[in-house]
């Protein structure tokens, strides 16, 4: 009854005012910031009913549009301002602001981007968000909002941040020069992307953080191959600026001068002097959409490539071989490789804990892969990497060199996963164990075809491009006419370890023939 009453009298105020008065209510609250963070807010469901709402509703589509540039705005604690002839919109915040210009039927016409004491530029990335296709995108100008602000989260005032801002802008030049660095006119994206300084390297636009393609495996170009104005994405890692508890000395201009200049054709900088250079409490940080398994002989050699030696905000640190690992878990690197590997082939959650993985190829019995996972200790060690830090742009090729060289290996590796686990048919069976050796090799041990004695083939990834093989016979079993030239050869080919053992069994099956 209580509750009745209370419906009433709120119908009885409410009755005599018109829908414009409310409206503007709604306005003004959504204009409000929210002091709390977006995903703890209690009005978060409220907010995202009223936004979809607003949506399917045929109501005012240049209102509607409006309504969801404060909205995110006011997410974001950014400030926004409708132009007095309502068809534009203004998102502003000390650091930057975004102006954006609507028909009256609620089309984006343009979108400009001001970054603090610039000009303001046209970014087709915006526009294009809006003007291609009659749904608007407006969850991906969210993100690239987000992005922006992202930019600019270093402690300190206004200068500070501002000056964190033109430090990422030095990087980036540099960056993009020594991408130019021994390039041909007619080079393609793969060539880039396997050998170029810095990888393949796509500039920021707008919110949209600089990345860097540095890998891409053969079956990735095969697939685009096949499908001819398709692109398929290799490894990436994105460019920005973090702010860190730490003080570091970054550029705040381009340091980079030719590689004429350096030894050996390496690239030649400036140094880093007072003038050039201000302490900040920042840092550069290449990062990954997914963590990367990393070896701790890997991350000793990214650490003492950019001398900082906290890759995470933990602060517990391993000493290994040596040299200490700040930040980061260490683990069996064979486990990390195989829990990454189920992660992004699987939908459904897998037990990671699996050490037997079920693998089916055309024309070939099925193959079945026991990965021994070795131990914490030494360079069987390693550690899910999301993140690199650096303080100066030499060191982004070494780094880059370094990722290369570990995701050819993981990509070796992880082809022996697969998301079957149990046998689910009664079909002949081949069995391999693949076994973790010293550095970036392992060993594949299988029954010989003919005989019962163990064979081996050895597989040593010495760079992102060379690997060398070995094929281990007993002296009395036959040749399996498989030369350790032909297995390198296959190994580079598809980088498959399930591909080059069919290759191997396949010769055998020939030279049993022919005898």
């Amino acid at each position: 009854t209580s509750t009745n009453a209370l419906m009433e009298q709120l119908h009885l105020k409410y009755q005599q005012k018109p829908w414009s008065e409310t409206l503007k209510l709604v306005h003004f609250c959504m204009d409000k910031p929210l002091q709390r963070s977006v995903s703890n807010a209690p009005d978060g469901p409220l907010v995202s009913c009223m936004e979809k709402i607003q949506r399917v509703l045929n109501g005012n589509e240049l209102y509607t549009s409006m309504w969801i540039f404060f909205s995110y705005s006011s997410l974001l604690r950014l400030n926004a301002h409708v132009s007095p002839s309502g068809t534009a919109c203004y998102i502003t915040s000390n650091m930057f602001y975004i102006e954006v210009e609507l028909e009256k039927d609620g089309n984006v016409m343009d979108v400009k981007l001001a970054h603090l004491g610039e000009a303001p530029v046209v970014k087709l990335i915006f526009s294009q968000l809006f003007l291609f296709g009659r749904m608007k995108n407006y969850d991906a100008f969210g993100k690239i909002l987000e992005d922006l602000s992202n930019l600019y989260k270093i402690p300190g005032n206004s200068e500070m941040k501002a000056k964190g801002y033109f430090a990422l802008q030095a990087l980036e030049k540099d960056l993009y020069s020594m991408s130019l660095l021994d390039r041909t006119q007619d080079v393609n994206r793969v060539t880039e992307v396997l050998h170029g300084k810095v990888g393949h390297l796509v500039p920021r636009t707008g919110g949209t953080p600089m990345n860097i393609e540095f890998y891409i495996s053969p079956y990735q170009v095969l697939e685009e191959e096949l499908n001819p104005g398709s692109q398929v994405c290799g490894t990436k890692t994105v460019v920005t600026v973090e702010g860190t508890d730490m003080l570091h000395k970054l550029p705040l201009s381009p340091l980079f001068v030719s590689s004429q200049a350096g030894e050996e054709g390496h690239p030649a900088f400036l140094p880093l002097t007072d003038e050039l250079s201000m302490d900040l409490p920042a840092c550069f940080v290449l990062k990954f959409h997914q963590p990367i398994p990393m070896s701790s002989s890997s991350i000793e050699e990214i650490q003492r490539l950019t001398g900082i030696h906290n890759l995470n905000a933990n602060k517990k640190t391993h000493l290994v071989s040596g040299i200490h690992i700040t930040g980061l878990k260490l683990a069996p690197l064979y486990e990390l490789i195989v829990q990454s590997t189920l992660k992004e082939k699987c939908s459904e959650v897998l037990s990671t804990h699996k050490s037997c993985f079920f693998v089916s190829l055309p024309d070939c019995p099925k193959h079945c892969y026991f990965i021994n996972k070795g131990s914490e200790k030494s360079d069987l060690a390693g550690a899910l990497v999301s993140k690199i830090p650096f303080s100066h742009p030499k060191c982004v090729p070494g780094v880059i060199e370094i990722l290369r060289h570990q995701v050819a290996y993981n990509c070796l590796i992880s082809s022996c996963v697969s998301e079957k686990h149990i046998n689910e048919d009664d079909s002949e069976l081949l069995y391999f164990e693949v076994v973790p050796c010293k550095n970036t090799s392992f060993s594949v041990f299988f029954l010989h075809p003919v005989k019962e004695n163990l064979a081996c083939v050895t597989i040593d990834v010495i760079t992102s491009r060379e690997v060398q093989c070995h094929l281990h016979l007993n002296p009395q079993d036959p040749t399996l006419n498989s030369s350790d030239d032909f297995i390198t050869r296959a190994v580079k080919r598809c980088m498959s370890v399930p591909v080059v053992m069919r290759a191997i069994f396949r010769n055998a099956a020939k030279v049993e023939a022919d005898s």
